[in-house]
C-alpha cells in the first residue's frame, strides 16, 4: 500500500509520516521526515525541526543516501548530527541499481567518514532489492513490545491528509519545477451521499501568486484536467465501491508560507 507521495522535485514531504510493517517477527514503525536542507526560509526551517526532532523519538534511524549525488554540505550537515546521537544508525545506500560501482565505493566512504560504527547496506527501492536485508537488520536492533497497532493497520494518517497529499502529489507532479513548494492543498468538504451510493470531495489548490493560477490549470485547462484525473485513480481506491466525484479548484493565497497560522495548521 502506498503511504507518502513520491516527486521527482526534492523537498516535497512536508510533514513526519508513519508506514506500519507487520509480519511474524513483530511490528516496525517507519517514520519518514522531510527532507534536511540548509535555508533561512521560515518553512524550511520549520520542515528540518521537524525532520531532526524525530530522531528523539525513535529506537533506530535509518540514514537513507542517494549515492548518485555527490556527499555535500547538506549530507554532511545530516551526519554530523546523526554521530552525536546514541540512537543506532544503519545506512541504506539507495538506487545500487542505477549507481555505479564507484559512485556505491565513494558514497560509503563518505558515510564512514563521518558515521564510523554504522552498518552501511546496499538497496534498490525501485527493484525490491536489498529490502529483506534492511528488515533484518531493523528487527535486530528492535527492542521488543506489544503491537501498536492492529497487523492490517498500514499508516495512521487521516483521511483528509491522504486525499490532500495524492493531491497535491499529482499536482507538483503535472506543473513546472519552481511551482511545486509554492503549492498546499485544502480538502473543501467530503459528502457521503448514501442514497446514490456517491462520495463527492472538493478541495483547492492553493499557490502564492495570482500568475501562478495559470500555470496549474494549463492551456484550456490541460494541467488541472490531468491533475484531477491521477487523483482520481488513487482516491478512488480509498472508497471501493463508492462512485467518485471529485471538485477541483485553483486559489491563490499571498505569501502562505510565511503564515506562522497556516503553518501550524499544514505541518503537525
Amino acid at each position: 500500500m502506498k503511504v507518502s507521495i513520491t516527486a521527482s522535485t526534492p523537498q516535497t514531504t512536508r510533514n513526519a509520516i508513519r508506514g506500519i510493517y507487520t509480519d511474524s517477527r513483530g511490528q516496525l514503525i517507519f517514520t519518514d521526515t522531510p527532507g534536511f536542507h540548509l535555508s533561512d526560509q521560515k518553512m524550511n526551517i520549520r520542515l528540518t525541526q521537524t525532520a531532526t526532532s524525530s530522531l528523539e523519538e525513535c529506537d533506530i534511524i535509518l540514514y537513507v543516501v542517494d549515492p548518485t549525488r555527490k556527499g555535500a554540505q547538506e549530507e554532511e550537515a545530516v551526519e554530523q548530527i546523526l554521530a552525536k546521537v546514541k540512537t543506532p544508525v544503519i545506512t541504506v545506500l539507495n538506487k545500487k541499481d542505477i549507481a555505479s560501482s564507484l559512485e556505491l565505493e565513494e558514497s560509503e566512504q563518505f558515510v564512514r567518514a563521518h558515521l564510523a560504527h554504522t552498518t552501511v547496506l546496499k538497496a534498490s527501492a525501485q527493484n525490491d532489492e536489498g529490502v529483506d536485508d534492511i528488515l533484518i537488520s531493523l528487527f535486530a536492533l528492535a527492542p521488543e513490545g506489544e503491537l501498536l497497532y492492529p497487523e492490517e493497520t498500514r499508516t495512521d494518517q487521516s483521511l483528509d491528509f491522504r486525499i490532500t497529499e495524492i493531491i497535491r502529489e499529482k499536482s507538483i507532479n503535472t506543473v513546472s519545477d519552481e511551482l511545486p513548494h509554492a503549492i498546499y492543498v485544502e480538502l473543501a468538504d467530503i459528502e457521503n451521499h448514501e442514497e446514490d451510493n456517491t462520495i463527492w470531495i472538493r478541495a483547492f489548490i492553493v499557490v502564492e501568486k495570482e500568475s501562478q493560477k495559470g500555470i496549474v490549470v494549463g492551456h484550456g485547462g490541460s494541467n488541472i484536467k490531468v491533475i484531477r484525473q491521477e487523483s482520481f485513480k488513487e482516491i478512488k481506491k480509498i472508497f471501493p465501491g463508492k462512485k467518485l466525484q471529485l471538485d477541483l479548484r485553483v486559489k491563490a493565497q499571498d505569501k502562505w508560507r510565511k503564515n506562522d497560522m497556516l503553518l501550524n495548521k499544514l505541518l503537525q
